[in-house]
């Protein structure tokens, strides 16, 4: 009897340390994706912030060359004020999207999430010949950890842009409230996932992403979308994946309502 009960503490103690290294080999995948979030992001940051950078500095150059110009150095100045606002909004959702600091649920307004996601990536997409349309309501909100759930957004706008690279398309932002749940779409009208990788999309290190040398927001670890899953899983939701070679990709995300008592 002594026997059992000791082999019983034994398993209990190998479980428990079994369950501390997942959970701290999770924690350690969402660090990883984080910061290949950010090493995706930063060639498409570093043009933008010279894009409003340089305006900056030929306004300025002007408005030293005429210094009786009055209206020519007010123009210059709203346009540093404008320009340096614009640049610290990008770097702090940068920041924000990489520190890893919030780790409590909260009450969130998914259509200002959204905006805060675009801001962080600081691409125009038309430029990329892609059409954004995002219909969600403003008042719409979810509970979730606020920096885990903008990854996961993060991860899907990334993935659906570089869908539509080089051939454009239409990025499609969705949201609806409905009786016990929040659903959002994100879709695009990329070249779409074959039906037999549509099985293995969740899975590790599994990717459809091909390399190229020339864009350096392609490509793909194959990590972005199980670490989507992890995060939504934690936060007791769902997420699907619907798609056809040519046709476009649709991502839904099931998440609970929040409720009155866990927003006390």
């Amino acid at each position: 009897m002594a026997s059992i009960i000791e082999k019983r503490r034994s398993l209990h103690k190998e479980a428990y340390e079994q369950k501390k290294e997942n959970d701290k080999l999770k924690f350690q995948l969402g660090r990883l994706q984080s910061l290949a979030n950010l090493g995706t992001t930063t060639a498409m940051v570093a043009h933008e912030i010279n894009n409003l950078l340089t305006p900056v500095a030929n306004y300025a150059d002007l408005a030293l060359m005429h210094p009786g110009d009055e209206q020519l150095a007010k123009k210059a100045l709203k346009k540093v004020s404008r320009n340096c606002r614009r640049a610290t909004e990008v770097m702090e959702a940068m920041l924000s999207a990489t520190s890893g600091r919030a780790s409590k649920k909260e009450k969130i307004r998914l259509e200002e999430m959204i905006d805060e996601v675009f801001t962080c990536l600081a691409r125009d997409f038309s430029k990329d010949k892609i059409t954004v349309a995002i219909t969600i309501s403003p008042n719409l909100t979810v509970r979730a950890v606020p920096i885990q759930l903008q990854q996961v957004f993060m991860n899907l706008i990334l993935n659906a842009r570089r869908a539509m690279l080089g051939k454009g398309g239409t990025l499609d932002i969705k949201a609806d409230d409905t009786a016990d749940s929040v659903e959002i779409r994100i879709r695009d009208s990329g070249s779409g996932i074959k039906s037999e990788n549509l099985q293995k999309i969740f899975e590790p290190f599994f990717t459809t992403a091909d390399s190229d040398e020339n864009d350096p927001h392609s490509g793909g670890s194959g990590l972005g979308l199980l670490f989507c899953k992890q995060i939504i899983d934690d936060h007791e939701g769902a997420i699907s994946v619907d798609s056809k070679p040519g046709q476009g990709t649709s991502f839904r995300i099931s998440l609970p309502k929040p409720t009155q008592r866990n927003d006390e």
